[in-house]
């Protein structure tokens, strides 16, 4: 994908788009980018008048914290991530590891700043996790639940079909998100139309309500209700939960169609249904267990529920969607075990399904679900994780408007400060959630980066002992010329981490076996810091004596490897295989822990030797024919 250089970053060309697309791209966007934030009015601000910390619903509170969602949703979401962090791109994709791989090469960080960033950047990535099984738990519990209001004789029925909705959606993970994608987009315009109708339908009773566009009423808010109102910010914070999502998203449609969608439609409707539940309190204070569904008449609540349910539903999709890419991206740049990824669809390279995954996810929010039991105890649980995430972001922001931008420190230390002045107080907030449930996304957060960086430390500590002293190629092939070995038909493709020197597994072959194949390929498989490599990059070959050639493979880590069409590939640069009489060489190490100073603590080796024995083989992470392979195995003590 071509891209131009701009002041600020990188900005996708294909942005420049005619007015058809572009509208076409924004409507696509409604499905994919906005579903976690257009789904918050069902239940922030009911947790603000009816969760942990609730404020008694008298006008000035009403407006003050109208106040504080208006403008939550101008400097954190307008402001932060749709006008400023969707110029912090990857060619043209974002989330936290696109920011962490913009910042990782070394020529931009010392090594104390790298000590810093790296293990930040992961923490935030990790956190993300624990929102991808809260989303849909929270999203779909609160849907459903508008079927108590409408008949309250069905509150039992609310937990079962809950869980019966996700098990549904988790198990239609497989067929991808291809065929019903076209769907998402309509379904969630519908369902802004509404609650933008709604919401002006709740205003006409009370306009004044219009007064929350001035920031006094929230500063007015905390004058006089002071510590409660420090803590009413949690339930606030809600309104603004999906920005990560929305950032990791960009890389789907580009920042032009994402920005129009939310300035001329999101927007206006979230706000306007806001106003509406607000001015609905105005008038009868005492619906403030369900401000939501109250707005409808009677006669609507089903639809209601039915439009909720599908956008809770579509919402979730794009979750575990992103936790999908988020895997895949972690695996590509080290972070993260091999994991079976099934590419769902021939045309999106972005659409895949890991079936690890997506079971993991389903059994901790179904697990959610009944533990939790209703929306208000999962609002308690829910912001924690999003909101660290958040600060994090912040300041890798900060680290590469300075080192990556070349901006003055002081420029982006403003910049930032600005940020977090509203990310802060969010965060501190929301860690009062703690004992309310909130523990749960910071546990699970933890126990993700504990993979992430036992893997990824436990990768180079196994690189650096497999090292030694290799012998360099060219004196190999030479040593060749002068005791030739027996040629047989056929090529060999030895696989290696390393593109120098020669690979201990040919030497371990040529002393075992006496023998050599009449083409031999040493091949290296490497991920570069963007999100994809385009195909006419993808490899590099040199050609050697004796029938040897090295080639080097490039993959973004937004993309899957295929070795076999890699070697197809070569085939313009001069190096010609026939794949059915190829045999691919590959490593398969067996770790051993052992007291032995590794710069790893022991229980670190155990779990990374855990997770090496179990993680998804070479040959099908890189699509080898299995027939094809022989696998030299050994042991290596860390």
């Amino acid at each position: 994908m071509k891209t131009t250089e701009t002041t600020n970053g990188r900005v996708p060309a294909r942005d420049d788009r005619p007015n058809r697309q572009l509208l076409l791209l924004g409507l696509a966007a409604l499905g994919v980018v906005y579903g976690d934030i257009g789904t918050s009015p069902l239940y922030a601000l009911r947790e603000c008048f009816h969760g942990p910390h609730p404020v008694p619903p008298t006008p000035d509170n009403v407006i003050g914290i109208l106040s504080l969602i208006f403008w939550a949703l101008t400097l954190v979401i307008s402001t932060k991530y749709l006008l400023f962090l969707m110029r912090a791109d990857n060619r043209g994709e974002g989330g936290i590891l696109a920011l962490l791989a913009l910042l990782t090469p070394k020529h931009h960080l010392s090594t104390n700043q790298r000590r810093l960033i790296l293990p930040l950047g992961m923490f935030g990535a990790a956190l993300l996790y624990g929102d991808g099984v809260i989303t849909p738990a929270i999203s779909v519990l609160s849907a459903v639940e508008g079927l108590k209001v409408a008949t309250p004789g069905l509150e039992r029925y609310v937990v079962p079909l809950t869980i019966l909705i996700l098990v549904l959606l988790f198990l239609f993970q497989r067929r991808g998100t291809a065929r019903v994608g076209v769907v998402f987009g309509p379904v969630m315009t519908v369902w802004f139309a509404a609650i933008a109708i709604l919401g002006i339908v709740g205003i006409v009773r009370a306009p004044q309500v219009f007064a929350a566009v001035n920031p006094l009423h929230g500063a007015r808010f905390f004058l006089v209700n002071g510590g409660l109102a420090f803590r009413t910010l949690g339930a606030v914070f809600l309104v603004v939960t999906g920005g990560e999502a929305l950032y990791a998203d960009m890389g789907h449609f580009g920042p032009k169609p994402i920005r129009l969608a939310w300035f001329s439609f999101v927007l206006p409707a979230l706000f306007l249904n806001y106003l509406g539940q607000g001015a609905l309190l105005l008038v009868r204070p005492e619906v403030a267990t369900e401000p939501f569904y109250r707005l409808a008449p009677g006669w609507a609540l089903y639809p209601l529920v039915i439009l909720a349910t599908m956008a809770t539903v579509i919402a979730s999709q794009a979750i575990i969607s992103g936790a999908f890419s988020l895997t895949r991206q972690a695996m590509q740049l080290g972070y993260s075990p091999r994991f079976r990824v099934i590419q769902t669809s021939s045309e999106e390279i972005g659409q895949v399904y890991l079936p690890a995954v997506n079971w993991g996810l389903m059994v901790t929010t179904l697990a959610l679900v009944v533990g939790f039991g209703s929306s208000a105890n999962l609002a308690g649980a829910y912001g924690v994780a999003v909101t660290t995430t958040m600060v994090i972001t912040t300041v890798l922001a900060f680290f590469l408007m300075v080192k990556r931008w070349h901006w003055r420190t002081i420029s982006a230390a403003a910049l930032a400060g600005l940020f977090l002045s509203v990310d802060i107080p969010f965060f501190g907030a929301n860690l009062l959630k703690i004992t309310h449930g909130g523990w749960f996304p910071l546990a699970a957060g933890m126990a993700v980066f504990t993979i992430m960086t036992s893997w990824h430390r436990g990768r180079k500590v196994l690189s650096d002992r497999l090292r030694g002293d290799r012998e360099p190629l060219k004196y190999f092939i030479e040593k060749l010329a002068t005791d030739l070995p027996h040629r047989v038909e056929g090529t060999a493709v030895f696989m290696t981490s390393r593109s120098t020197g020669t690979p201990p597994m040919l030497h371990h072959h040529l002393t075992h076996n006496q023998v050599l194949h009449e083409q031999v390929i040493i091949l290296t498989v490497m991920t570069e810091e963007v999100p994809r490599v385009p195909a006419a990059e993808r490899v590099e070959v040199e050609l050697l004596p004796q029938g040897f050639a090295l080639v080097i493979v490039r993959y973004g880590f937004m993309q899957s490897p295929n070795v076999p069409v890699a070697l197809r590939q070569c085939e313009p640069l001069g190096l010609k295989v026939d794949l059915d009489r190829t045999t691919y060489y590959l490593a398969r190490e067996t770790i051993i822990s052992t007291p032995r100073r590794s710069g790893m603590m022991q229980w670190q080796e155990k779990l990374f030797a855990f997770l090496s024995r179990n993680a998804l083989t070479a040959t099908r992470f890189y699509n080898i024919p299995p027939e094809q392979v022989v696998e030299l195995g050994q042991q290596v003590e860390i």
